[in-house]
């Protein structure tokens, strides 16, 4: 159902007691919430059954943790973490997947002008060219729809190439973006998708809010359509414009704070793994800190080394060796 809404907050929480109320692991905490307790239980259920079905409709779930940059009263890095994802916050996003994807849906079958947040399937020689990266690791791949890719990811769970798997498939996949044509989000697995949940910070969720207040007023009009017809794809194509340069913006400023926390690391040794491969090196990222850097073709005096673009991997004529 839709309508307009008072939220009366009962209590304010956080996702790290919501994770211990969910798994049980604080008796204080359990007797504390007694009240609400039943509620999350319950919540926590759905969010698993949602998740497991979204799955077997074949949505992808790209496991790349992101890095949170923890900075000081001065602006000094202290440090750069793994960004938490507990189960919590997997209970929103399933939340808010379905309230997303609820408003599309109503939309869709009434067939109203709207703004949907679409993703387009990968193009042919992209997916070729995963297939004939994976094939190198022994994995047979055969595209088919979403559920194809999710299967692939699973056969490296676990294993030292996950990450880099992960990495090309996503530099593999086409970039979401919002349109006033459905053509669905292959990503999710999903045949209506749109941004609803955060019209305070996203503009084409604000839109979308006006929209549906409009529907539940009974005053999406034919003339109100006909105007939403003009608008719309001209503010698609602005806000997908926009959120690029915001996440341009946002990749620029935390490689600068990346480059000021490394600064005085210059000479230690980190762990780290092949994060990707061009024709002219390739980036590490170290296991500590999610910090990338490359390592350019031109400080590997051991051998000549030639770049593979099908196998992303660079290899050295003489030896052999190959990253």
């Amino acid at each position: 159902k839709f309508y307009e809404s008072v939220i009366k907050s009962v209590e304010r929480m956080t996702y790290t007691n919501v994770k211990k109320l969910i798994d049980g692991s604080d008796a204080e905490l359990n007797s504390r919430y007694n009240h609400i307790l039943p509620d999350i239980k319950l919540m926590a259920e759905l969010a698993k059954k949602l998740t497991a079905r979204r799955f077997e409709q074949g949505s992808i779930d790209f496991d790349l943790p992101e890095p949170q940059i923890i900075i000081d009263l001065n602006g000094k890095v202290e440090d750069i973490v793994r960004s938490e994802r507990n189960e919590a916050h997997k209970l929103i996003e399933e939340f808010m997947l379905s309230a997303n994807r609820a408003v599309a849906e109503e939309f869709s079958k009434r067939a109203l002008p709207f703004i949907y947040r679409i993703h387009e399937p990968p193009d042919e020689e992209s997916v070729n060219d995963f297939a004939d990266f994976i094939a190198t690791f022994g994995i047979r791949f055969t595209p088919g729809g979403p559920k194809s890719f999710q299967e692939a990811l699973e056969r490296f769970d676990g294993r030292p190439e996950e990450k880099l798997i992960n990495h090309v498939l996503l530099r593999s996949m086409k970039q979401a973006v919002y349109s006033e044509e459905n053509l669905g989000h292959f990503g999710l697995a999903f045949e209506d998708y749109t941004h609803f949940t955060s019209p305070i910070r996203r503009y084409p969720d604000l839109v979308v809010h006006r929209l549906l207040k409009l529907l539940m007023k009974k005053a999406y009009t034919k003339e109100e359509q006909a105007r939403m017809e003009a608008v719309l794809p001209v503010t698609a194509v602005h806000t997908s414009g926009r959120e690029r340069k915001a996440m341009e913006a946002e990749r620029e400023i935390a490689d600068l704070k990346k480059c000021q926390f490394m600064q005085d690391k210059v000479g230690d040794v980190f762990d780290g793994f092949i994060s990707g491969v061009t024709n002219f090196g390739f980036f590490v990222e170290l296991k500590d800190f999610f910090v990338e850097g490359l390592v350019h073709v031109s400080t590997l005096a051991d051998d000549y080394y030639v770049f593979d673009p099908k196998r992303h991997s660079l290899l050295g004529e003489r030896a052999g060796r190959k990253f």
